[in-house]
């Protein structure tokens, strides 16, 4: 008969924590997506002085002589009120691509969308990316700061450097503005003068006067 003041305990395998299985798998998912973001890091290029009118079409276009592209993302400058780009993240097939338009524009004048200069290009870097992932096992903390905090100071001349580069930006675009309009004007004059030549010889054709012209100085229009 069995004494009812022993306590018999089980022998086993303790109980998997669930918590610490949930972590694990949440673990597995930030790795690989982390890598896979790597990966796309290394076959994107960056890059910028872009004309304020260009698209991605006309991006997919001029990369299209050297490589693939997949995808165009415009890098928003939100330190000035104008929607323009002046920079671009493109992803392209595979890094060996990458390393081959980086090149490319870095050996030859480049210009994309009729910009007066080159435009620059380097190999992309994960903080270029505005939906990086964090990597796994980083911790980000946030910390609030008043006044007579060690750190103040050092803020609070960041924040002055920031409004004081946020005007010269202001500057800058403008600028890049009224150059972009001065070649625009440019453009449109020599596309129109370009137009009546075509347009004047093609009337010449037409009405006969370079066969009569022909004719007159026995040139045979025919031989090749």
């Amino acid at each position: 008969m069995a004494n009812p003041d022993v306590h018999v305990e089980s022998l086993g395998a303790p109980m998997a924590n669930p918590n610490e299985h949930a972590e694990g798998m949440m673990g597995e998912h930030a790795e690989k997506e982390y890598a896979d973001f790597e990966a796309r890091v290394k076959r994107t290029i960056y890059i910028d002085h872009l004309s304020p009118v260009v698209t991605r079409q006309v991006i997919r276009a001029a990369l299209s002589q050297c490589a693939h592209v997949v995808s165009v993302e415009f890098v928003e400058n939100y330190t000035i009120p104008y929607d323009i780009p002046a920079a671009a993240l493109v992803e392209l097939d595979d890094e060996s691509q990458a390393r081959s338009a980086v090149d490319l524009m870095r050996d030859f004048p480049f210009i994309i969308g009729g910009m007066p200069r080159p435009v620059r290009a380097s190999l992309a870097r994960p903080e270029m990316f505005p939906d990086r992932p964090s990597p796994p096992g980083s911790k980000m903390e946030f910390l609030w700061l008043k006044q007579g905090d060690p750190e103040y100071d050092g803020m609070s001349k960041l924040k002055s450097l920031a409004k004081r580069q946020e005007a010269e930006n202001m500057a800058l675009i403008k600028n890049i503005l009224e150059e972009e309009k001065e070649l625009a004007a440019q453009q449109q004059i020599m596309l129109d003068a370009n137009y009546y030549k075509y347009d004047l010889l093609e009337n010449i054709v037409q009405n006969g006067t370079v066969k009569n012209l022909a004719g007159h100085y026995r040139v045979n229009l025919f031989d090749g």
